[in-house]
């Protein structure tokens, strides 16, 4: 592989300040990628440039792509597909990588789970990701464990751009369009067709073009220390797993029609019953058993299979091979003692906010303060007020400031929580003036 020259972009959308040239004046010339851009309008990008790499597989093709990403210079783009709604693992069954001088590699993990080796070899470069908090865990279970990134996502939602998808970024600042329709596919099946492997490749075709772009463009806002700090962030926690909840089965889709503790520990039961088996299958719950099902189950308490059977949800021949699982499930709940039932969880930290102004009206004051500041300084800075400070810590601080106001406490505290030291800065002393209140 020869190095290449990077494709040339659209001028990059200004979000503060002044405002250059519109992207849709300007049409982007692909220097390498033998697409000939149509005037007004941007390009759909269908091939990458040297073709669609076979998925390397065995060991020896691992072997070929180390050396040829050893060889490469510059940042390493990645990404990597996943099955989700498909199976129950959230594990990578795809990754994809470019790099200037190497090309483009797919990798299938499945036979090669292990990929230290590349890992290795690329340990010391920038790695660019799309939304790499979907992507790091399932990299990590490989090996794969950044040192540096670049979050293309997380810098235009930085940079203020509203549409922060990567086909929406593609097209808005480089002119190109990428085809999405694969996104939700089931990655987990074999053979993997060629307009599938096509539309992974081109997921990081252009990758370091963009990081380009979105760097260039966080540089002018001035927003580049910003972003250094979060992409920090991501590399050191990013690819810890998500935590394990304590009740997970209360986040049955439409447990809220479900009246009295009885009826809930039904939804327990079921909810356990359906997760061994999607575990068991490497299946989502949902395609084992809709959480409609359960609910419904968990309302009407049928007792026989036949009654069972006309429940919605329990119509379909792979549900009724399992009735007698799902009537055992039942069975078990409505076997409990009382005391083995269900209650209200002990919920930590504050409410929910919309009980704050009964059960605290004080508090509910400071909360609707700070989000005044968050939001206005969130404007002033153009970008989410989400991206500017987790609401969460918002409503903590807000629910249970510190005993002492003061610049200083109110930074200890959020720094407590995971704030970023740009996002204190931005939001004190404003923040401590919201908490002392409104004569403060």
């Amino acid at each position: 592989m020869t190095d290449e020259p990077p494709l040339r972009r659209r001028p990059a959308v200004s979000r503060t300040g002044e405002a250059p040239p519109h992207p849709s004046s300007a049409v982007p010339e692909p220097a390498d990628a033998g697409i000939e851009p149509t005037a007004g309008g941007p390009v759909p990008l269908t091939a990458p440039r040297e073709g669609t790499p076979a998925p390397v597989a065995t060991p020896s093709g691992l072997d070929d792509v180390v050396a040829r990403f050893a060889a490469g210079t510059g940042p390493v783009a990645l990404d990597a597909e996943r099955a989700s709604g498909y199976r129950y693992s959230q594990r990578a069954y795809l990754v994809q990588l470019r790099r200037t001088g190497s090309g483009t590699a797919l990798i299938d993990p499945l036979p090669l789970p292990d990929l230290t080796a590349l890992d290795a070899v690329i340990a010391e470069a920038e790695w660019v990701l799309h939304a790499a908090s979907q992507d790091l865990a399932c990299l990590a279970e490989l090996g794969l464990r950044p040192r540096r990134l670049f979050d293309t996502e997380l810098a235009a939602r930085l940079a203020g751009f509203e549409r922060v998808g990567l086909a929406a970024l593609t097209e808005q600042i480089l002119g190109y369009t990428l085809e999405k329709h694969h996104s939700a596919a089931d990655w987990s099946s074999r053979p993997l067709p060629d307009s599938w492997l096509t539309y992974a490749a081109l997921d990081v075709e252009m990758l370091v073009d963009l990081r380009d772009a979105l760097d260039e463009e966080l540089l002018r806002q001035g927003k580049s220390d910003w972003a250094a700090e979060e992409f920090a962030g991501l590399v050191r926690n990013g690819a810890r797993p998500p935590r394990v909840r304590a009740e997970p089965w209360r986040r049955t889709s439409g447990i809220h029609r479900v009246r009295g503790p009885r009826a809930q520990a039904r939804v327990r039961s079921l909810w356990y019953a359906r997760d061994q088996i999607a575990a068991r299958r490497d299946a989502a719950p949902g395609r084992v058993l809709p959480d409609s099902a359960i609910v419904a189950a968990a309302e009407l308490d049928p007792k026989d299979e036949k009654t069972l059977l006309t429940l919605p949800g329990f119509g379909g021949r792979s549900v009724r091979r399992l009735a007698r699982t799902w009537l055992a499930a039942l069975d078990d709940a409505r076997l409990l003692p009382d005391d083995a039932l269900p209650v209200n969880p002990v919920v930590e930290g504050p409410p929910p906010p919309h009980r704050w102004a009964e059960r605290d009206p004080v508090a509910a004051g400071r909360l609707a303060r700070c989000r005044e500041v968050v939001v206005g300084t969130a404007a002033a800075h153009t970008l989410p007020p989400e991206n500017l400070i987790a609401p969460d810590y918002v409503r903590r601080l807000a629910w249970q400031p510190p005993e002492e106001i003061t610049d200083a406490t109110v930074a200890e505290t959020l720094r407590g929580f995971g704030a970023r030291e740009w996002q204190i800065t931005l939001l004190l002393p404003a923040l401590t003036h919201a908490l002392a209140g409104p004569t403060a």
